[in-house]
């Protein structure tokens, strides 16, 4: 596919938003991932406004989240073998009825077993439509440096969606309706997939391998399983905040302004990222992504000293920081371990490994913030970040031995 090329002086973000039909593609799959950052925190608060249980809410934003992770690399395989086109449109249509069967028994006030096989079926069908976009620009530019650019621009549009998803969840769920949330997500998932799969031109080709690496498992490839454990333990952290934020809100008498404070989270990721991705690296990506990890711990452990929302907020604007530049190295790394054949499903597990932890550290995060407050669930985000932060320095030579290959 051709490319325009970028002066030195020209903004690299237009440059390669100048790739004929990147800028469609981009922009329907951001609305596509718009419900990756409302469907927990709206199932949580469409719960827990039914139900009066952080814990319940807890529990079911913690099926819906685990069976994305377990089923998103499965969707990105297909994807791989089949096209994207082919496997999204079935899906689109599942993940359509498993919403409305999720909002219709939590209306109902069904009994909470209920409610797990709608949200298994609602997250297990939704996909990774980030590993897809990424997947397309991939095959869209040649030039690494450009497709450092578009990896960041990414992951800076996926910072946008969870600075604008929360907000617009915590707003619907609290001033309009519990489940409001969860039907403007479903809207968004059929919306802008529809959109992105109908953009053949720009549809990365079927990649055929040789016979001999056909069947290996992307999660065996050398410093995969590092990886996983890494963004797991990184969603941990998201997923903790998000419902420990929502109650700590709740405990100040502000529970409308949590979204705003998640909101600020992800704004200083997506600060971060946009200036990561503007300029071109020569160190190693495994150096950078130690470094990025490396942040974590001290970063996140911050939060224990907030004692107001607005000092919660700016101690995670600080922290956010850290996240935007670790991911887009992250997915650079990972697209250096495997072949063009397996591209989707091994940018699929960065993104469902952060889903999984995700799905942990809300369940976890609502336990303890039933039992012992809001700061209880901080914990546990800093407990996650400093695994991530210790994982990370110890599997640091393997990690450097991947990338020189």
């Amino acid at each position: 596919m051709p490319q325009t090329a970028a002066t030195p002086r020209s903004n690299p973000y237009a440059a390669v938003l100048r790739t004929p039909g990147a800028l469609r593609f981009s922009a329907a799959g951001a609305l596509a991932r718009l419900p990756m950052s409302m469907v927990g925190i709206g199932a949580v608060l469409m719960v827990q406004g039914l139900y009066d249980s952080y814990a319940m809410a807890g529990r079911v934003a913690a099926v819906l989240g685990l069976a994305q992770a377990f089923l998103a690399p499965q969707i990105a395989r297909w994807v791989d073998r089949r096209g994207q086109r082919t496997v999204l449109l079935p899906t689109l249509a599942v993940s359509a009825v498993g919403l409305g069967g999720l909002i219709t028994a939590a209306v109902l006030g069904a009994p909470e077993w209920v409610l797990w096989p709608f949200a298994a079926i609602a997250g297990g069908s939704q996909g990774s439509y980030g590993s897809m976009v990424r997947a397309r620009w991939n095959h869209a530019l040649d030039d690494p440096r450009r497709l450092h650019t578009a990896y960041s621009l990414e992951s800076s549009i996926d910072e946008l969606v969870f600075i604008v998803g929360p907000v617009l969840a915590t707003t619907l769920a609290t001033a309009v309706a519990a489940p409001s949330a969860l039907v403007l997500a479903g809207l968004a998932t059929v919306v802008g997939g529809l959109l992105f799969v109908a953009q053949r031109a720009t549809e990365p080709p079927v990649v055929v391998p040789d016979a001999e690496v056909r069947h290996r498992p992307v999660i065996l490839i050398p410093g995969m399983p590092v990886m996983v454990l890494v963004f797991v333990a990184m969603g941990m952290i998201f997923g903790s905040v998000e419902v420990t934020t929502v109650a700590f809100a709740e405990e100040l008498g502000s529970k409308g302004l949590s979204g705003v404070v998640l909101a600020v989270f992800a704004l200083g990721s997506m600060v971060a990222g946009l200036a990561y991705g503007a300029r071109h690296f020569t160190s190693r990506a495994s150096r950078r992504f130690v470094i990025g990890m490396a942040a974590f711990g001290p970063g996140v452990s911050l939060v224990l000293l907030a004692d107001s929302l607005w000092m919660l907020a700016i101690v995670m604007f600080v922290a956010g920081m850290a996240i935007a530049p670790t991911v887009i190295t992250g997915n650079g790394l990972v697209q250096d371990m495997v072949g063009k054949h397996q591209l989707t499903e091994a940018l699929a597990w960065v993104g469902t490994s952060i889903g999984m932890g995700a799905s942990l550290g809300a369940a976890v995060a609502g336990a303890r913030v039933d039992t012992a407050g809001a700061h209880a669930g901080f914990l546990i985000a800093v407990g996650a970040a400093w695994f991530a932060t210790l994982l990370t320095l110890a599997a640091s030579r393997t990690l450097r031995r991947q990338s020189e290959r």
